[in-house]
């Protein structure tokens, strides 16, 4: 907690104990949308508000001591891990996040092939697909359908008069 409380002194933010939980979440739960971590907070120090949550976030992304990342369709996320560029891999099915290295070389990793002018700092990559545990279901079920149907052709079904 002491760490926590001087890297906050460190960047000017003022040491609550709010700060302090909310900081603890995001290392706990990487990739958590801000209900998950505002949930946490309260589990770990009692009332606090969903504003007061978005607040401290958004404190702590603009010093740079978290990174929001908000993939198409879906909330934001945070995580601590700041500073290295890295990049996301992300389930259609259930939602699970992971970290991948910077896709290839030194920051940003990707050249726009017209960068209209932008001096590029950074870029965000995410990767979309389904998870190893997603694809065990996925086949589990079709291969439980498959068994349990064994589907026929619909012209040599036998049918009742």
């Amino acid at each position: 907690m002491l760490e926590s409380a001087n890297i906050l002194r460190k960047y000017g933010i003022p040491v609550t104990a709010q700060r302090l939980a909310l900081l603890r979440a995001v290392g706990a739960r990487p990739h958590a949308t801000a209900d998950v971590l505002a949930e946490a907070v309260r589990a770990e120090i009692g009332a606090v508000s969903k504003q007061a949550v978005y607040n401290a976030l958004g404190t702590l992304v603009e010093k740079g001591l978290i990174r929001r990342i908000q993939p198409a369709g879906s909330p934001a996320l945070y995580e601590g891990r700041v500073g290295d560029n890295h990049h996301h891999l992300i389930c259609r099915s259930c939602g699970m996040t992971v970290d991948v290295a910077c896709v290839v070389g030194e920051r940003p990793c990707l050249n726009a092939a017209d960068h209209s002018g932008f001096r590029i700092d950074e870029a965000e990559v995410i990767f979309w697909g389904t998870c190893p545990s997603c694809l065990e279901k996925t086949e589990k079920t079709g291969a439980d359908q498959a068994e349990a149907g064994k589907p026929q052709d619909f012209l040599t079904r036998p049918t009742t008069p």
